[in-house]
């Protein structure tokens, strides 16, 4: 299948193109859909296992370490050796892994299960958007598909909290791996019909070091990867130890000492991973602070209201879920809607508009939604209509941001650069932000981060 713009094909290229937009926007979800899958039963499976706080630390954060880690060097691969290659050896691994975890005997199968899950999501998320670019060449209908493609990760851990409790409390934490599994099971015979075929891979002629395919840059690599990954471990054992114990800033001190010889590394590097001018355009730049933002607010949210209600108004997980559904329904209209306001109004102001509605959301829940005496409906209920209908729109336009004016040859990098906002952010904000002390001054924090990111993206209205 030969790829060309949808808005200049006939019916049947329309609806190949249609497909295949499904079926990538589906492994999306799914990927996001798997990190918030055992959020809600990890109680269960510390029972379960016999636990202790520390291992349920890493359990829950273990898919999470390993995506947001390998992200960029997935981003490479997609870029040399093309999006459906990587994609489908990313499912591969993804849903091997989706087997392994329900069938875990114990705590250190079930561990390596999630590790080698994030490494999957890794390889597929970045060449997903990489066969996106392939099936959108046209510039304003690649924009069109970005802005809708930015609601989906948020959309896949609103569906992954919802129902992960749902699943606990009807069923076994096994069967949170079902969803995974089987979207990976239809996904791996799909792909090779209706994705395109990776072609010669596109050389950035405006850039000499790319105009070869580019090598995979293995020191970077490491470096990028193992940094990353200690400093959001770091940042995740702050829920159990304070910040300045070694336990803490151990990671946090090694982490930070590796990225910090990584742009050193970079700029002496013939095909560098991450290109040191690639975070200069303001535009780029932006988008990805909105992306951090954004995932950051909504996971704090998730995280701070599913404890509230289940240990404070005495909710079960299953009512704490649902407490959660108007919030997926406002997210799945705005998202549709937050598309055509992309094209409408462009992508700063969209963004901007976005996280300003997400920061009244976030001011309200602080307001009233930790207030057990005001009810649902009055005291949280306003704030998860609000948030999520901002987040659409800063998501949309976020996405356009990130993304947009990126070089062919660099599409792989741009979805791991996005990815990686995506997953690094929420466990930096979130730390940062439950350091604060209470609730309610996280969310009040968070709002206002929110309000003060607005103005900036002034910015990116060109």
């Amino acid at each position: 299948m030969t790829a060309v713009d949808a808005t200049e094909a006939g019916p049947g290229r329309v609806r190949a193109t249609r497909s295949a937009f499904a079926l990538l926007g589906s492994l999306q979800v799914t990927l996001i859909f798997t990190l918030a899958a055992v959020a809600v039963p990890l109680p269960e499976i510390g029972r379960r296992f016999g636990l202790a706080r520390e291992e349920l630390i890493l359990l829950s954060a273990s898919y999470g370490l390993a995506f947001a880690g390998l992200l960029l060097f997935g981003g490479r691969l997609a870029d040399r050796y093309g999006g459906r290659r990587t994609l489908l050896a990313g499912l591969l691994l993804f849903g091997a892994a989706s087997v392994a975890a329900p069938l875990a005997p114990g705590y250190p199968p079930l561990l390596a299960a999630r590790f080698a899950q994030g490494a999957g999501a890794a390889l597929v998320a970045p060449a997903a958007m990489t066969v996106l670019r392939t099936l959108f060449p046209a510039p304003p209908a690649y924009r069109r598909a970005m802005a809708t493609w930015g609601g989906l990760s948020v959309l896949g851990a609103t569906a992954g909290n919802l129902l992960s409790g749902v699943i606990s409390a009807l069923l076994s934490w096994r069967w949170a791996f079902a969803a995974p599994l089987a979207v990976t099971v239809l996904a791996l015979p799909l792909a090779p019909r209706l994705l395109p075929a990776d072609g010669p891979q596109a050389r950035d002629t405006s850039d000499t070091h790319h105009a070869r395919r580019p090598r995979l840059d293995l020191p970077g690599a490491l470096l990028a990867t193992a940094g990353i990954v200690a400093v959001s471990y770091g940042l995740v054992l702050t829920d159990a130890h304070p910040w300045t114990s070694a336990h803490v800033m151990g990671p946090l001190l090694a982490g930070g000492a590796l990225l910090a010889v990584f742009p050193v590394v970079e700029r002496r590097t013939t095909d560098p991973l991450l290109p040191p001018g690639f975070l200069r355009d303001a535009r780029r730049a932006l988008g990805l602070v909105a992306t951090a933002l954004t995932a950051a607010g909504t996971s704090t949210v998730f995280v701070l209201f599913s404890l509230h209600l289940q240990q404070e108004r005495g909710w079960s997980a299953l009512s704490a879920s649902a407490a959660f559904v108007p919030f997926a329904v406002v997210l799945v209209v705005c998202g549709r809607l937050a598309g055509r306001l992309v094209a409408w109004r462009g992508p700063g102001a969209v963004t901007g508009g976005g996280l300003a509605a997400g920061a009244a959301g976030l001011g309200l829940l602080a307001l009233t939604g930790f207030d057990a005496g005001i009810p649902y409906g009055y005291g949280v209920l306003p704030g998860l209509v609000l948030l999520p209908a901002g987040a659409a729109a800063a998501f949309a336009g976020a996405a356009v941001l990130a993304t947009d004016r990126v070089p062919a040859a660099r599409t792989g990098l741009a979805g791991g650069v996005h990815n990686t906002a995506m997953e690094v952010g929420p466990t930096l904000v979130l730390a940062l932000l439950l350091a604060t002390g209470g609730d309610r001054a996280s969310l009040a924090v968070a709002a206002g981060l929110f309000a003060l990111a607005v103005p900036l993206l002034r910015l990116a209205r060109s």
